[in-house]
């Protein structure tokens, strides 16, 4: 049974709600397919498609676009319990939720009403694409080119470590249309088969095994003008804004994560027995889980603190999400961590969740922007406004 069982102060009886059957959709749909699924490498179309028929992949897209219209703190409270079994699903769906968002919010009439309904219900899939080669942490630097040519643009370049590559219907691609620097970037939607566009081998990864992850090569690309999201030159800016909620999901799936872990280390202390009792007695290991469980109730103020912000639109919004995924995606490994330790070799082998645990949430605390970058973010908020973090 999970510490917040019952709703913690400040969540209604809707959020619990959403909880309870983000919970019983993960223990019937994913729980028993995870591991398999981690193995074999299988990307889950139909149990995210599932997902999608319970609002799960449009969580807060308006309902006039097809979407669920829920808030970021109801988002979050449903990915840490899809992740609290399958964190690599689940950041898949997250990620696809913050794709089609941007959509959502960005795209003219038309676009919009042809992709967004399929997307926030999950029968079509969308990939976010913003990671280049040469580009990652500096993002701003990217080097794909859409030329604009008539009533259409012309995409050349590449990208790297997109979630989803190959196995998604709709790409969400950030390229120069412009100058050097943020200000040249525009945002296009493309369809995901559309000519000149190639995908890499598929990466071999630590975790996210239940994910494809590729690279895709744009050759001549050429995309409606129509696509443009937003106005040219706002791609970079709309990209944050995309961020700050994809932050904030990744985190909930570290919380996730840290959960399904600190369950786990909970069951095992009950039933495992050394030296003639068991290992729940042990007050050194009593002392442990104190320790983990008081760090994810503190990750998890922090991310609901933070999608709070995020919903009401307030102007330190960005730099709490940057905090929040900073400290619950290294709280959380630490908790999986931990838990595994509290395992011993059994939560070293497959046979226990621990070990696809710890190895799918580790990446979270790299991808939507390191958490050397999350640093760069609050520190730069500190140095160079007046205003407090309260």
């Amino acid at each position: 049974m999970h510490l917040h069982t019952t709703p913690p102060p400040g969540l209604g009886e809707d959020q619990h709600a959403f909880r309870e059957a983000a919970r019983d959709f993960a223990l019937a749909e994913l729980a028993p397919c995870a591991a398999h699924w981690d193995a074999e490498g299988i990307f889950p179309r139909e149990a995210i498609a599932k997902a999608g028929e319970l609002g799960f992949c449009g969580l807060y897209v308006d309902e006039a676009a097809g979407g669920s219209g829920l808030s970021r703190l109801d988002a979050a409270i449903v990915f840490e319990e899809l992740a609290s079994v399958d964190p690599s699903t689940t950041a898949f769906i997250s990620i696809h939720n913050m794709a089609t968002w941007m959509l959502a919010v960005h795209a003219q009439p038309a676009l919009r009403d042809t992709w967004a309904p399929a997307l926030a219900g999950g029968s079509k899939l969308a990939s976010y694409c913003l990671t280049e080669p040469g580009a990652g942490s500096d993002a701003a630097a990217l080097k794909t080119r859409a030329e604009r040519t008539g009533d259409h643009y012309v995409i050349n370049g590449s990208k790297a470590f997109i979630s989803g590559a190959g196995a998604t219907d709709l790409l969400v691609v950030m390229a120069r249309t412009g100058g050097e620097g943020a200000g040249g970037i525009s945002a296009l939607a493309v369809p995901a088969d559309s000519p000149g566009i190639s995908y890499g081998r598929k990466e071999e990864k630590l975790g996210w095994n239940s994910q494809p992850t590729r690279g895709i090569s744009f050759e001549n690309v050429r995309v409606p003008a129509a696509n443009l999201l937003g106005a040219e030159g706002e791609g970079f800016r709309i990209a944050m804004k995309g961020l700050d909620g994809g932050r904030l999901n990744i985190a909930a799936c570290s919380l996730g994560a840290a959960q399904g872990s600190l369950d786990a280390a909970r069951r095992y202390l009950g039933e495992r027995r050394q030296f003639g009792k068991r290992l729940a007695e042990f007050q050194a290991l009593q002392f442990k889980l104190a320790d983990m469980a008081t760090q994810l109730v503190a990750a998890r103020q922090m991310v609901h603190t933070a999608a709070g912000k995020l919903d009401a639109h307030t102007s330190d919004a960005t730099v709490w999400c940057a905090m929040a995924k900073r400290f619950a995606t290294d709280a959380g490994f630490s908790i999986c961590n931990d838990a595994l330790q509290l395992h011993g070799g059994y939560g070293y082998i497959r046979e226990y969740p621990i070990e696809r645990l710890l190895r799918d949430c580790r990446v979270h605390q790299i991808l939507e922007g390191t958490n050397e970058i999350m640093r760069v973010i609050v520190a730069r908020h500190l140095l160079n406004t007046d205003e407090e973090l309260r």
